[in-house]
């Protein structure tokens, strides 16, 4: 997965001392310090608005605040049935309310087909954060992307082409163009960036749609959480834990990131790296 995340003009005409021209490029220097500044408190509050405490660097990373039972079986959307107990996790946690249901449905589901699994809503809420901001991504920081009120990726997540290019995998279109629109090549889509190839062993359809889309936040939650628990792994170990993340992204940066957000979701804080 992981396919998404990751000069100044000089020259003055010299006259005399140039003081006055100096003090001009001085004031213009900060006010572009202050105006980058404001901008990037604009469109990233968490880092800017208050310090934090620190994150634990535990592996496997604590678990967050448990999801309340509900009956994972039940019609329609169950994630939605977690609202009471996601809302105030959302909200200390500056992550989309609908996401962090998502995640605790598929930890609950993980717990009812995967026992052994002892997989966290936390986990999956660090992959989400890597992956794409829990479906912020848009390739424009001036306009984020969000998850509509049916928890689809707006606009649709499509990574760069798989083609072999440096720093990429080649992978030959596996799904016709059906997810990620490129019959030549293979893209990782929608909030937790899964392959065509991927979608087509892990996708599980969690919303009640009857159809599993990996652009629909919950639907891809439980894709996320049977791709971790798969081969019997048990993330309550280190080494489970680990292998689970790996299995995922191939990079032990990934894996520190993925611990770091979701130990700092565990104490309900943001995270910020």
């Amino acid at each position: 997965m992981s396919t998404l995340m990751t000069s100044p003009t000089r020259g003055q005409k010299r006259a005399g001392c140039g003081c006055a021209a100096i003090a001009a490029v001085v004031l213009a220097i900060v006010m572009v310090v202050a105006l980058v500044g404001w901008l990037l408190s604009a469109f990233d509050p968490v880092k800017s608005a208050k310090s934090y405490r620190p994150v634990p660097d535990n592996i496997p990373p604590a678990a967050g605040a448990p999801p309340h039972l509900i009956d994972v079986h039940g019609p329609g959307r169950t994630a939605d049935n977690l609202e009471e107990w996601a809302a105030p996790i959302a909200d200390s946690i500056n992550v989309d309310p609908q996401a962090v249901r998502a995640y605790g449905n598929a930890e609950l589901i993980a717990r009812d087909a995967w026992p052994q699994c002892n997989l966290k809503w936390n986990t999956l809420a660090g992959i989400g954060w890597v992956e794409t901001r829990h479906g912020k991504y848009s390739g424009n920081a001036l306009n984020q992307g969000h998850l509509d009120e049916n928890g689809f990726a707006t606009p649709p997540i499509v990574g760069p082409a798989l083609d072999g290019s440096p720093g990429f995998a080649e992978i030959t279109d596996t799904d016709g163009g059906k997810y990620d629109g490129d019959t030549t090549y293979d893209r990782a889509v929608g909030p937790m960036q899964f392959i065509p190839q991927s979608w087509a062993k892990y996708g599980r359809d969690a919303d009640g749609s009857g159809q599993a889309d990996p652009q629909q936040i919950d639907d891809a939650a439980l894709a996320a959480a049977n791709l971790l628990c798969a081969d019997d792994r048990d993330l309550s170990t280190p080494e489970g834990w680990q292998q689970a993340i790996l299995s995922y992204n191939q990079s032990n940066d990934y894996v520190l990131k993925v611990r770091d957000a979701a130990a700092a979701y565990a104490i309900a804080q943001p995270a910020v790296r």
